[in-house]
């Protein structure tokens, strides 16, 4: 391994062990929510498969978002709890009218965008 990877691999190292649990959520949601926009755009026979498994990527994080608010441990105010709860509760709904072609995704993609801006507001992220 010459110097610059090492150097590379040092930092890489470095960034990843300081990372909070905010910023590892949003690069999470992000991520999906990047994934599940794209998804959304596309248009052929191959588009709706891969929209449906980023409406699952995306329903199930908000699955783990639910239990997390749930737990009695979660440090966050009850009031934002209750209403991330409430919001998983519609992102299941919401997605299951999306895959039944029922509904758009839109609602979804505003909603992340939300989280994101409220995860970035009070930490550094990317």
């Amino acid at each position: 391994m010459n110097a610059h990877a090492l150097a590379q691999n040092a930092y890489v190292q470095a960034a990843s062990s300081t990372r909070t649990a905010r910023d590892t959520e949003y690069r999470v949601l992000a991520r999906i929510s990047h994934r599940l926009r794209a998804a959304a755009k596309e248009k052929g026979p191959t588009a709706f498969p891969k929209l449906a498994e980023a409406l699952v990527e995306n329903r199930n994080l908000w699955d783990t978002f639910a239990v997390d608010v749930a737990h009695p441990e979660n440090g966050l105010p009850q009031e934002l709890r209750a209403q991330i709860f409430a919001l998983a509760q519609f992102v299941n709904a919401h997605t299951v009218k999306v895959l039944a072609r029922e509904a758009k995704v839109g609602p979804l993609l505003e909603i992340n965008a939300a989280i994101l801006k409220g995860l970035s507001a009070k930490g550094k992220n990317p």
